[in-house]
């Protein structure tokens, strides 16, 4: 509501549920610095403390390369995969309506409720070579636990919430009147789905991508019981930085983390620029 005496305008505006810009700007600063500016800041200076011949030499050792390798590798291959599956998911959950949906639905959730090492014995029970779906994989000559291919299937299954969760809302808000416009042009099923409704999902699988990713490079808890960790075949890089902090090698499990990290934020670096490449091409946000 606006009021003009004398010639002057005065803008009432609406009064905010949450306090002022400065106590809540502050607040999150504060939590912010508390939470990830100040354990980054120590690990650089920790990392730092090497100098970087010293970093580089770290990065050079064979089986350092191997882990990060393992690593990132297996982290991209499962979110690769739960960018397929979990965008298909989250569109059955949102476009069908069938008995049981809103149990499937909750239970996709479950990733974030139950503790990862339960997870990582739960796959490692079904895929050993004695296991429930092992057994019969094994005389066929395929090794699930105890291999990278292991990695990748927990990595799936921890990882699939995030893609799921960020697609949904948007197929949700998607309009069917394109669908039904691009189908009076004459357009095939197939060039709907590439044409219509992939640039519009684009953003969020891409957003989805980039969480799974993340999540599946820093996984530890889900993957240690069925990776087998094997130096230069399933190693994992989160274990090396564990092994080397019990033999009280500071500095070297700082460089590893350094390095991950790096590493980690230039993937996120350009997986953001594609996405905001994305928005701008296709009209979103």
């Amino acid at each position: 509501m606006a009021l003009f005496p004398s010639s002057r305008r005065f803008v009432l505006r609406q009064p905010s549920v949450i306090p002022g810009f400065g106590l809540t700007f502050g607040v999150a600063l504060t939590m912010l610095t508390l939470i990830v500016l100040i354990p980054l800041a120590g690990l650089g200076v920790r990392a730092a403390s090497l100098g970087f011949g010293g970093i580089v030499a770290l990065a050079s050792e064979p089986r350092i390369l191997a882990s990060l390798k393992t690593s990132f590798s297996t982290a991209l291959i499962a979110a690769l995969i739960d960018v397929v599956f979990g965008t298909i998911a989250a569109w059955v959950l949102v476009r069908y309506r069938f008995w049981g949906r809103r149990i499937i639905d909750a239970l996709i959730d479950l990733p974030f409720a139950m503790p990862t090492a339960v997870a990582g014995i739960a796959l490692t029970t079904i895929y050993a070579p004695n296991g429930l779906i092992g057994q019969f994989l094994t005389p066929l000559g395929i090794r699930i636990a105890y291999t990278p291919a292991g990695i990748v299937v927990a990595l799936i299954a921890v990882g699939f919430p995030f893609v799921v969760r960020s697609v949904q809302p948007l197929i949700e808000e998607l309009s069917r009147e394109r669908e039904e416009v691009s189908a009076t042009l004459g357009a095939r099923r197939w060039q709907t789905l590439v044409f219509v409704i992939l640039p519009e999902l684009l953003p969020a699988v891409l957003t989805g991508f980039a969480l799974a990713l993340a999540r599946g490079i820093g996984e530890y808890g889900s993957v240690i019981f069925i990776a087998g960790n094997l130096p230069f075949k399933s190693e994992i890089a989160p274990l090396l930085i564990v092994i080397r902090l019990e033999e009280f090698n500071y500095p070297a499990a700082t460089a590893i983390a350094a390095i991950m990290l790096s590493l980690s934020f230039l993937l996120l670096f350009i997986i953001n620029a594609l996405q905001g490449w994305s928005q701008r091409r296709f009209g979103h946000g």
